[in-house]
């Protein structure tokens, strides 16, 4: 399969187009292919759920195993939770022939006479979250079907911290007792604030405790980066540079996202035939930016003037520390009060990251937009 851009900044295509882990793909395959459960903690935009597909076409579970990943970053309580992951197991199973889906369908009778079906006679997940009357009921079922499978099951819970900031402070428990008790699936729980991971499998208090085996994952390699970007532009009749690469690395500190975003914007640049060079780094960034100029500027006016005047201190920063010290606060002249209320819901709404006592803008883009600003 060739792809226009080879540079993929959404999703995941084929191993071809996908960087390195080769350890990390190793190990991840090996815990869960050995019945271990395992949370994989890092950063946002390094590449989690991009290894976690990668791991997921490796022949040992592609061909043996039914795998699922299920986003639950948007969702607010357990109902919500059940819902898209009910609807990503209907979704999979789809494209595994009618007799995989009519027994999960045959297996949640508390949702049955809701699922609709196209004109090919294939399901379709037509309810709503609120049709989810009795979501540990519900929940049950869907185990049940996990644990019933003609297959052994992998399933991959992405951005799991939030179900820490779940109202019912008993959803970590309700999980816990379901999966303990599972001996045909095994999880991946990906979550990328370490703070909050770390609470919910490293602190004794908590229902997960020792339960899982515990993995992280670093930026790539940039020499890896390297030599896989100036494949990808040979393939394509394009040449690329060290230099180019390696800055592009340095800026974005090997964040996976970010370098395959400028990656795929130099690509662009490039004409067939032509070598790409550093000096079409700033015009590629650029072009990223103008493009997303105007939902950048949706995305500020939403914000109240405290929370901007904060997280423009924030961004000038660049990696803010101490936000109520005396420096700070005199530096873009702030008060503690305000800027303690202004970084809840800077950190609520996404805009700011906070790991191991740094603030930083969530999207660097966004951040180099505001400076032109």
């Amino acid at each position: 399969m060739t792809v226009p851009n080879p540079f993929i900044t959404n999703g995941y295509i084929s191993p071809h187009y996908f960087c390195d882990r080769v350890e990390e793909t190793e190990l991840l395959t090996r815990l869960v292919t050995n019945g271990n459960n395992v949370a994989l903690i890092s950063p946002r935009r390094l590449g989690k759920t991009g290894l976690i597909h990668h791991c997921f076409q490796q022949e040992i579970i592609k061909d043996h195993y039914y795998t699922f990943i299920v986003d639950i970053y948007a969702t607010k309580n357990l109902q919500e939770f059940v819902y898209e992951l009910g609807k990503t197991v209907l979704d999979v199973l789809k494209s595994r022939g009618r007799q995989a889906w009519e027994k999960f369908l045959n297996t949640i009778g508390s949702l049955r006479s809701n699922i609709s079906f196209d004109i090919n006679g294939n399901p379709e997940w037509g309810l709503g979250v609120g049709d989810i009357k009795m979501p540990e009921f519900t929940l049950d079922e869907i185990f049940a079907y996990l644990e019933e499978a003609d297959k052994p099951c992998i399933v991959a819970i992405d951005e799991f911290q939030v179900v820490a900031d779940y109202p019912d402070n008993k959803v970590e428990a309700v999980l816990r007792t379901r999966i303990q008790k599972c001996r045909n699936t095994w999880f991946i729980y990906s979550g990328s604030q370490r703070h909050m991971m770390s609470e919910i499998f490293v602190s004794p208090s908590r229902p997960f405790y020792q339960s899982t085996s515990l993995m992280s994952i670093e930026p790539i390699d940039c020499e890896k980066y390297v030599a896989f970007a100036q494949g990808l532009f040979r393939e394509y009749q394009k040449e690329i540079t060290r230099e180019p690469i390696v800055a592009v690395y340095q800026r974005y500190e090997g964040v996976t996202w970010y370098v395959q975003s400028v990656l795929n914007a130099l690509f662009t640049l490039t004409e067939p035939g032509a070598s790409c060079t550093e000096e079409m780094i700033e015009p590629a960034i650029q072009q990223i930016i103008t493009q997303q100029g105007f939902a950048y500027k949706a995305l500020l006016f939403q914000l109240p003037p405290k929370q901007k005047e904060v997280l423009m201190a924030i961004c000038k920063e660049g990696k803010a520390v101490n936000l109520t010290s005396r420096p700070f606060l005199q530096r873009y002249h702030l008060t503690a009060s305000m800027v303690q209320g202004a970084v809840k819901g800077l950190l609520e709404k996404d805009f700011v990251t906070h790991d191991m006592g740094t603030y930083t803008l969530y999207d660097q883009f966004f951040a180099q937009w505001l400076m032109q600003q």
